[in-house]
């Protein structure tokens, strides 16, 4: 047993040199290789995720963009539904005015001609009476003329 120890010893001795020389490539790896590459990674990572956040930034500002220019012109296109309805009552109203202005006129007219022919009616039946009269006189001249001769 002695002798198993003792070769496990030598053993042990002989892999000092290559346990310190695993250890310093370890720092070494760590200082000159691993240390720089994560640094790197380090940077690309936050590169990569700065673009994505201003690139989530820019989205959601155009969105936002997008739904005050929405917004503005949901405002304007009701802004001329309004006109066009209150220009839409006017016409109506212009013309409802108009129509009852020409009722008016026509109304007017119309009572003037019936009073034009009362009155034309009046003067014809006047001047008919007047003719009836006369042609009734000449009619009873010419008969008794004829009668006497």
């Amino acid at each position: 047993m002695e002798s198993t120890l003792h070769d496990l010893g030598e053993i042990l001795l002989r892999a000092v040199p290559t346990f310190f020389l695993v250890i310093l490539l370890h720092f070494y790896l760590k200082f000159m290789f691993f240390k720089p590459m994560e640094k790197v990674l380090h940077e690309r990572y936050m590169a990569t995720e700065g673009a994505r956040k201003l690139a989530k930034e820019g989205l959601e500002l155009a969105a936002a963009k997008v739904a005050e220019y929405e917004a503005a012109l949901r405002a304007a296109n009701n802004e001329l539904y309004q006109a066009q309805e209150r220009l839409n009552k006017e016409l109506q109203q212009k013309e409802t005015e108009a129509v009852a202005a020409a009722r008016q006129s026509a109304e007017a007219t119309v009572k003037t001609a019936k009073a034009q022919l009362a009155q034309d009616f009046v003067l014809a039946k006047e001047a008919l009476e007047q003719q009836s009269e006369q042609l009734a006189g000449e009619i009873a001249d010419t008969m008794l003329r004829r009668s006497a001769a």
